[in-house]
């Protein structure tokens, strides 16, 4: 077959700060800036990105491929219209130029953009892709596990499929998944029958961690699912993709697909998966700690067998925080916590300061709190030591960040009274220990390890960690929704697993 590749990458919390302009999508942060055409075949080769899964996998069957465009930006706050409608015309126009050459169009998706002007970004997206290509041309997409899939979305497209694993260790295996999937399609040459299903309940992201139940158990059963595991001739595969609550749309939340050669039987997996998933509802919330709580608990509790690991889950660079709060930061310095580090707080003015005044220097800033993501805050104004400086540029050494060369811009690692802190110059979320340990700090000797993240910081942390506490410091990702001012959430959606509380 001929397939034509791209991808368009945005998880969008609208009810974050900052925008995603189209110098969001151009630039490398975590993963490959911009490509437009013949390069982007390469550029995720090797990493744990879908479109380098699907490209991998996809070669086996010796298939040749049109490239269109593929990009992403951090997670953020709505994407502008310009943004949206130049990458759109990217990836749309290299379609065209194409149309009667193609057996197939393959799209590497978050599932979760809002852009200014749509609510469904990826839902428009594949429309005018199936306007273009006509019904002759089969349309897959690889979604992300926090995807708000839409009715639009499965309508336009011949099958999806979400990642599996929070943390998402397997985006490059959902690639490679997705060209199997296509593979069987296109050789029994008749498109598969879908179900779907979405739940009337909200999920937070702590609550749809993979490695704990109830959401290990939900996807052990999608697993036995596929193909190759031959337990259930006619099905082609499922999802449950648990949604990303922080977007102000009338879709939003998890949702269940099924696909299959057999109407009835996939019609009965979704009604089997979906009585699990809705059993589950009450457990699919994590416990939360105030900063003093957990700093108490880490304090009482440490055994010397590990760090504890303090998860400041709503500043999430992951999930549209800027990484700029100070909460955590504070409380750890009222506390006078010794052999405790913070990272990666988001603060490019106080990152050059440090660069300009030198390794080993005093420097007065005023750190954090600058972009809004907690309007109550004010920065920590101190003097701090310089103890090392970086460029940012490092190769990661976890499974999550799995081939990607990171980019945190210039850094420095900063202290104050005992108090350690990483300050970096790009949003990036902290999940791996080379962000510390590229400044010559293992995080393995310290008592207490606070991160920027939600829960794709376990894949590298929790092996090292005595414990993982979840903290639920001020920032622009609520754990718990009913703290957001939903106004086109659709009508009794609970807002919380088990909650009251509904739209």
């Amino acid at each position: 077959m001929k397939i034509a590749v791209g991808g368009f990458q945005h998880e969008t919390n609208t009810f974050a700060p900052m925008k995603a302009d189209w110098t969001a999508f151009e630039q490398a942060d975590s993963w490959p800036g911009l490509q437009v055409g013949a390069p982007l075949l390469a550029s995720c080769l090797g990493m744990n990105i879908p479109l380098g899964g699907f490209l991998e996998e996809a070669g086996r069957f010796n298939h040749s491929f049109e490239p269109l465009a593929w990009c992403s930006a951090t997670p953020s706050g709505y994407v502008t219209r310009d943004a949206y409608e130049r990458v759109t015309r990217l990836i749309l126009d290299r379609v065209s130029q194409s149309v009667g050459s193609l057996d197939a169009v393959y799209l590497d998706l978050h599932g979760a953009m809002v852009a200014e002007h749509l609510e469904d970004g990826e839902g428009a997206l594949l429309t005018s892709v199936r306007n273009i290509v006509g019904e002759g041309v089969l349309i897959v997409a690889s979604l992300d596990l926090h995807a708000n899939v839409t009715q639009e979305m499965v309508d336009a497209s011949d099958f999806l499929t979400a990642y599996r694993t929070y943390p998402h260790v397997d985006m490059a295996e959902t690639g490679r998944r997705t060209a199997r999937i296509l593979q069987q399609i296109a050789t029994g040459k008749k498109r598969p029958h879908k179900a779907f299903y979405k739940p009337d309940f909200l999920i937070p992201l702590t609550g749809s961690c993979s490695l704990v139940e109830p959401a290990a158990s939900i996807y052990a059963e999608i697993e036995k699912l596929d193909p190759e595991r031959g337990q259930n001739d006619g099905i082609l595969g499922a999802s449950f993709a648990t949604g990303f609550s922080p977007a102000d749309i009338h879709e939003c939340g998890p949702a269940i697909l099924a696909y299959g050669a057999d109407a009835a039987l996939v019609q009965k997996t979704l009604e089997r998966l979906k009585d699990k998933v809705v059993a589950s509802e009450p457990q699919l919330s994590a416990p939360l700690l105030t900063p003093e709580e957990a700093l108490r608990r880490a304090q009482q509790n440490h055994a010397g067998d590990g760090p504890v690991i303090m998860a400041d889950t709503q500043d999430n660079p992951g999930a549209g925080g800027n990484g700029d709060t100070i909460g955590i930061l504070k409380a750890l310095i009222a506390a006078h916590a010794r052999d405790a580090v913070l990272g990666v707080l988001f603060d490019p003015t106080c990152a050059a300061a440090a660069h300009s005044a030198g390794e080993g220097a005093q420097v007065a800033l005023n750190l954090g709190a600058h972009t809004g993501g907690a309007p109550q805050e004010t920065p920590v104004t101190a003097t701090f030591k310089v103890l090392r400086l970086s460029d940012g540029e490092f190769d990661a050494t976890g499974p999550y960040y799995d081939g990607i060369r990171l980019s945190l811009g210039l850094t420095a690692l900063l202290e104050i009274d005992g108090v350690k802190v990483i300050v970096g110059s790009k949003k990036v979320q902290c999940a791996d220990q080379a962000m510390f340990s590229h400044l010559g700090l293992d995080p393995r000797e310290q008592k207490i390890v606070v991160v920027k993240s939600s829960v794709h910081f376990r894949a590298d942390f929790a092996p090292i960690a005595s414990e993982v506490l979840v903290v639920s410091s001020p920032g622009p990702n609520p754990a718990d929704h009913r703290n957001l001012d939903y106004q086109n959430l659709r009508k009794g959606v609970r807002l919380m697993p088990g909650a009251r509380e509904t739209s």
